[in-house]
C-alpha cells in the first residue's frame, strides 16, 4: 500500500473513497504478522451430525469517525478464518450470511501473507464470502439446522451489525434454544441488535476494550476516534466485560464464547470447537 518508511504512523490513503484511510505502516508492523499462531486444531472425533454455523460477516467497509474521515475496515482474517478452521476440523460446516446479502468484507492488509494453511482455507471458503446469503431469507427459512451463530471481530462489525433487527432475531432464537454464540474482538457490538432485551442481562464476556480503541488513533491505526464505545454500550444491557487489556483471553459463559483480539483468534477456535464436540450431539 505504500513505500513509506516502517516508522510512519500516518494512516495510508485508500484511493477507493475519499478521505478513507487504511492503518498506518507503523501500526501494522505492531499488530500484524505474515504468520498467525495457527495450531492444535487436532479433533480425532469430529461431529458427524447436520448442524452447521451460521457465520455473520460484515457487509460495510467504510466506518466513520469523529473527524469525518473514514476508516477502511472489514472482518479481521485472523479473528474470522482461524475460529473457522478450528470448528471446520472439528466437523462442523459453515453458512455464511451477512446483513444485506453483499459479500463479506475483510481487513485485507491483516492476512498473514506467508501463512499458507490460512491463506488456503480462505480460498475454501471465498466462494460464500464472495456471495454469502441474505440473513433476513435464512431466517426465514430456519434456524433450527444451526448449532451456533459466529460474529467475527474488525472494526466492520460497529457497522449496520448493532443496529440490524435480523441479527438481533438470530441472536434471540440462539438464546431461547440454547445455541452457542461465537465472538471476539469487535464482533460482540453484534449483542447490541437485541436492543433492550434482558437476554444477556448477567453473562461475562471477552471484548476488545474501549480504552484501547481511544488510542489507536495515536499510531495510525485509524485515522480517527470512534464515534460511540461499544464496550460501554454492551454494560448497559448488563454484560460484565472480563479483560481490561488484549492478551489472547477467551472466556466461556454459558452460550456465549468470547475472545478479546486477534491474539485470541486461535485460543478462540479450539475453546469453539472442543466446546460444540462437547456439546453438540446431534
Amino acid at each position: 500500500m505504500s513505500d513509506r518508511n516502517v516508522s510512519d504512523k500516518k494512516p495510508q490513503p485508500d484511493p477507493a473513497e475519499e478521505n478513507a484511510f487504511f492503518p498506518s505502516i507503523y501500526s501494522l508492523s505492531q499488530f500484524t504478522s505474515p504468520k498467525s499462531d495457527l495450531g492444535g486444531a487436532d479433533y480425532p472425533t469430529p461431529y458427524r451430525g447436520a448442524k452447521k454455523i451460521l457465520m455473520i460477516g460484515a457487509d460495510e467497509r467504510y466506518l466513520l469517525t469523529d473527524n469525518g474521515s473514514f476508516f477502511s475496515t472489514g472482518n479481521h482474517p485472523v479473528e474470522t478464518l482461524l475460529p473457522m478452521y478450528h470448528l471446520d476440523k472439528a466437523g462442523f460446516a459453515f453458512d455464511v450470511a451477512t446483513v444485506s446479502g453483499n459479500p463479506v468484507k475483510f481487513e485485507f492488509w491483516a492476512m498473514p501473507s506467508e501463512d499458507d494453511e490460512v491463506k488456503g482455507f480462505f480460498a475454501r471458503y471465498h466462494p460464500q464470502f464472495k456471495q454469502p446469503r441474505k440473513l433476513a431469507d435464512v431466517i426465514a427459512g430456519g434456524l433450527d439446522g444451526y448449532a451456533a451463530i459466529f460474529v467475527p471481530g474488525g472494526h466492520g462489525a460497529l457497522i449496520g451489525i448493532p443496529g440490524s433487527r435480523d441479527v438481533g432475531a438470530a441472536l434471540e432464537w440462539a438464546a431461547a434454544n440454547d445455541r452457542f454464540v461465537i465472538s471476539l474482538c469487535h464482533g460482540p457490538a453484534a449483542f447490541l441488535a437485541v436492543g433492550d432485551s434482558d437476554i444477556y442481562r448477567g453473562f461475562r464476556i471477552c471484548a476488545f476494550p474501549d480504552a484501547l480503541d481511544a488510542t489507536t488513533p495515536d499510531i495510525g491505526y485509524m485515522p480517527g476516534h470512534l464515534t460511540w464505545k461499544f464496550g460501554e454500550k454492551l454494560k448497559t444491557l448488563g454484560f460484565e466485560i472480563v479483560n481490561d487489556g488484549i492478551t489472547g483471553a477467551v472466556h466461556r459463559d454459558r452460550t456465549l464464547i468470547t475472545g478479546d483480539s486477534p491474539l485470541a483468534g486461535n485460543n478462540l477456535g479450539k475453546l469453539a470447537a472442543e466446546t460444540l464436540l462437547k456439546e453438540v450431539t446431534d
